[in-house]
């Protein structure tokens, strides 16, 4: 079966499953209300609505692209729990074996995964920026800030949510190669976007040189690429960041170490 064929029979299982379009749900209800949210609190704040902490300041320059980054910045675990998903539910519901016997090269069948996770992380990318900046727009106008939608700076920055979205994905077929089994997957996702990921993103806006470690983390490098991050209106933006070039050949990378050793260490391997 050539590339194509392998790649049209993967379109095919992904999108007569329920994961890609529930994850997608979750993502735009999860996602566009605290986008709009965010929208709200800050506008209020920045705008004197409501009443600030002493010495707590929320900058009106800018905040437009803060806010819609928001996306960008917790929305990244739906690529990455889809990615995962692509692997560790064919070895739970034992559907690599026929796929295999269809496809004995195995290396096709992986491309043709990351062919099909790339495009739907660039998807999840797209739903991200749109319904990061839709409410989040509307909410901002309303406070008669700023939505920057004129500038340029901020479509080439929901361009580069989508572009991270699409490795993010990579890295999630990674870890489910990897990893293999699912709920060890998931719980390794989960517990790196939402504990140690974060916490080293504080913990090195305290501790004197540590940024230049944790940049080179998924998470920091994510950041990169889109350019802003949620954590900096908080002052928990470490000072160290890379270009956004680099950034995606930080991910990618990731992506590109998980999916071989992924492959060294399962995917060639007979299936259980």
């Amino acid at each position: 079966m050539s590339l194509a064929r392998t790649t049209r029979a993967e379109f095919t299982k992904q999108f007569t499953t329920a994961m890609w379009w529930i994850l997608g749900i979750v993502l735009v209800a999860y996602l566009g209300a605290t986008g709009a949210g965010l929208a709200f609190t800050f506008g209020a704040s920045a705008t004197g609505v409501l009443p600030a902490n002493r010495g707590a300041h929320v900058p009106t320059e800018g905040l437009a692209l803060i806010v819609y980054s928001v996306g960008a910045s917790v929305g990244y675990v739906f690529p990455l729990l889809f990615g995962t998903l692509m692997v560790t539910t064919e070895y739970r519901h034992q559907t690599l074996t026929p796929t295999f016997l269809a496809t004995p090269r195995r290396g096709r069948v992986m491309a043709a995964k990351v062919v099909v996770g790339t495009m739907i992380g660039a998807l999840y990318g797209v739903l991200t920026a749109v319904v990061s900046v839709g409410p989040a727009a509307g909410v901002l106008a309303a406070y008669g800030l700023k939505t920057e939608l004129g500038s340029s700076d901020t479509w080439a920055m929901l361009a580069r949510i989508v572009l991270a979205f699409a490795l993010w994905a990579l890295v999630g077929l990674g870890v489910g190669a990897l990893v293999r089994n699912q709920v060890a997957a998931i719980v390794v996702v989960l517990a790196f976007t939402q504990f140690i990921g974060p916490i080293a993103t504080v913990a090195a806006t305290f501790v004197k040189g540590m940024d230049a470690v944790t940049q080179y983390l998924p998470g920091a490098a994510s950041d990169a690429i889109v350019g802003h991050s949620i954590y900096a209106i908080a002052g928990a933006s470490p000072s160290a960041q890379l270009a956004w070039w680099a950034g995606c050949l930080v991910l990618g990378g990731y992506a590109v170490v998980l999916i071989v050793l992924g492959w060294l260490t399962g995917w060639r391997r007979d299936i259980d």
